[in-house]
Parts: C-alpha cells; sequence; structure tokens
C-alpha cells in the first residue's frame, strides 16, 4: 500500500472544509496539521475535522513532517505562500489562482526545483463531467472543433459573501476568481491557444455590501468586473469567453455554460466549477439533444487534484494539476487585460500541454493503477 503524504492546510477559511471533507475518501492524503492567520479559527477547524495539529503558519511550515503545504490563502497570498513552502522543503497545491500576476507566477515556476511539486487548482476538470466531454472530442464525436461559447455572468459577491472584498481587488474580479475554471476546462477539451483578444472595464466602480456582518460598508472596485475574450485554438477552434460580476437575468444555460460546435455536431458542457454534471450530444441529424453517460468515476470533490499530485509523488509520474497548466490560466487571464489595454492580440508565453486524462475503471479515491 502507498505511504499516505503528509498534508498541512494554510488557510482556514470556508473553503477549507470542502477539502478537508474529500481528503478522507483518499488513501493516500493525511490531513496532519492546519494553520491560520487566526490559531483559534484554525484549531477549530482542526476539531470540526479531527485533524492532530492546529498552529501558527511559520509553525506548520517549520514541521519536518509536513510533505505538502495545502494553500488556502486569499489570491494575493498565493505565490508568497507558495514561495515559503517551497523554501522550506516542502511541495504546494494552492487554490486558483496560481499568483495574482505574471511575474509571481514565474517566481513560483522558477522556485519549483528539483523534486519540489507545484499544483493549482482547479481540480474540477478531472471530474467525470469535464473528463467525459473530453473522451467525446478526442473520438471525434464532433468532428474538428470549429467554435465555442463561454459564460460566466452574473452580479458579484456583496449581497450572500461574509467578506467579499477581495473578489473586487487585484486577483479577483470574475476573469481571476471563475475563468480559471472556464480556461482549464477548455484547455483540456481543446488544447493550447494559439492566440486571444479581450475587452475589460470597470461597470460598476463602488459597490456596497448587503450581506453581514458587514452590511453597508462600500468597496471601491480596483479590478475589471466585465471581460469579454476571444481565443483561437492551435486546433483552429476560435470562441468566446465571457465573465462578469456586473449584469442581471443573464440569458443563457447554467446547467451548461460551455458549448462546443463541430464540424459533425455539438457538445453540451457541464458547469466547469463543478464535478459531475450532464454532458449532452447531438450529432449531424439528430433532431434532440442526447445526454452521455458518464465515462469516469463520479463523486469526486475539492482534493481530487491535491490527490492526484500526492499519488504522483509517491509514484513518479506527472501530476495533473500542474503549475505550468496553472501559469497558462494565469498568462491568458492576464491578456485579455493586456488585449483589452493595448488594442492588440495576446501570444501565450509558454507552451501547453494537456495533462493525461483520468484513468476509467477505477476504484473511487484510488487515483493510479
Amino acid at each position: 500500500m502507498t505511504e499516505p503524504v503528509r498534508v498541512g492546510v494554510v488557510g482556514c477559511g470556508a473553503i477549507s472544509a470542502a477539502y478537508f471533507k474529500m481528503a478522507k475518501h483518499f488513501p493516500v492524503l493525511e490531513m496532519a496539521g492546519c494553520a491560520d492567520l487566526d490559531v483559534d479559527r484554525a484549531k477549530a477547524r482542526a476539531e470540526e475535522f479531527g485533524v492532530p495539529k492546529a498552529c501558527a503558519v511559520d509553525e506548520l511550515l517549520a514541521d519536518p513532517d509536513i510533505e505538502i503545504i495545502l494553500n488556502l490563502t486569499v489570491p494575493k497570498a498565493h505565490a508568497p505562500v507558495a514561495l515559503r513552502a517551497l523554501e522550506c522543503g516542502k511541495h504546494t497545491f494552492a487554490e486558483k489562482p496560481l499568483a495574482v500576476n505574471r511575474e509571481e507566477g514565474r517566481r513560483v515556476l522558477h522556485n519549483a526545483a528539483g523534486n519540489l511539486r507545484v499544483g493549482c487548482a482547479p481540480d474540477t476538470f478531472l471530474g467525470a463531467g469535464v473528463q467525459t466531454a473530453r473522451k467525446l472530442v478526442d473520438e471525434g464525436a464532433i468532428g474538428r472543433p470549429v467554435a465555442f461559447t463561454a459564460f460566466m455572468l452574473g452580479r458579484g459577491h456583496e449581497s450572500w459573501h461574509p467578506s467579499p472584498e477581495f473578489y473586487y481587488e487585484a486577483g479577483g474580479g470574475p476573469m481571476f476568481d471563475m475563468g480559471p475554471y472556464y480556461l482549464t476546462a477548455l484547455l483540456n477539451l481543446l488544447g493550447p491557444v494559439k492566440r486571444i483578444t479581450g475587452a475589460a472595464t470597470v461597470a460598476i466602480p463602488e459597490r456596497t455590501i448587503t450581506s453581514q456582518p458587514k452590511y453597508g460598508k462600500k468597496i471601491q472596485v480596483e479590478t475589471p468586473d466585465h471581460i469579454c475574450g476571444t481565443l483561437e485554438f492551435e486546433n483552429g477552434a476560435v470562441g468566446t469567453l465571457m465573465t462578469s460580476f456586473a449584469v442581471l437575468h443573464a440569458a443563457y444555460d447554467r446547467a451548461f455554460p460551455i458549448t462546443l460546435y463541430g464540424a459533425d455536431g455539438a457538445l453540451k458542457v457541464p458547469d466547469p466549477n463543478g464535478f459531475d454534471g450532464a454532458v449532452q450530444l447531438r450529432r449531424t441529424g439528430d433532431e434532440e439533444w442526447e445526454e452521455q453517460p458518464h465515462a469516469f468515476v463520479k463523486g469526486y470533490g475539492r482534493s481530487v487534484g491535491l490527490a492526484d499530485m500526492a499519488q504522483a509523488i509517491r509514484s513518479g509520474r506527472a501530476h495533473r494539476c500542474s503549475a505550468e497548466q496553472a501559469f497558462t490560466v494565469l498568462d491568458l487571464m492576464q491578456g485579455f487585460q493586456d488585449a483589452s489595454d493595448t488594442g492588440r492580440a495576446y501570444t501565450p508565453a509558454l507552451p501547453y500541454e494537456r495533462p493525461a486524462p483520468m484513468p476509467a475503471g477505477l476504484p473511487f479515491g484510488i487515483l493510479d493503477e
């Protein structure tokens, strides 16, 4: 049996609960400690999920028994915490995005030297929904991919999130918040991007929080809250990605926010912010859309990417939620803003290679043969 990899969590906010709940289903993971700037919050999470150690961040980073630092801090802290973990000789896996700009992202890549691994969310593309869609595309179910549309449209977070300020700071906004899910899915479905264009704006410069406990507080929006981009993939597919925190009554199918159009059919792809949504196919001559059976195990949630990296550390193979993939996503997100600012198309900074598909037929929680 593979020896579990000991994981220490930095950042015990809301998303940490999803990781702790799912991690227990993977024998390769041992959640060995947690830390937060607020040590009492770390202690509360440790008690809730039976984690043996709760402490300050520096103590967790210095613990020689911790192998992976799971970085669940706010976006602007992702790169600094990753760099500190690497300096301490530990692998690191972060929530998205990898960093808030390319320069920080490059530093993380540069410092991942030797045997140290860097992983980054999202891992939703490892779920049965996107993996089944990828299998259909790769098998030629829609023929040559020609076009796509992808939408993530809403009004923002200040009406429901208890602390929504960071969604409107550098590293936030609809593209940096939700774009990683959509871009990672598109990269896995269609492969590398050739070039992009974009337009971005701050549509609502000031927001008012209407949720508790900060009801009435004003937020000055520091990053675009509406972005529209066009992507041309190396395989010839050209389409549009629109992300917004500034619209009402968005008229699109939220169950299938991505649609791929090919020479021989079309494919409805489920919400890439989830793992197991339905996939629908309509080929030439079909009168109706037909739901496709999932080709991969269902039920995964946040932690599957972490578990995949832990398994890869033990076996020596490549992990799927790689820093290189996360940097490509970061590069594209910033590229939309660059294209908007300059009025010129942007070419990705680094080549991209799709990760291997998930293995089919393995029991839930087991990621290698």
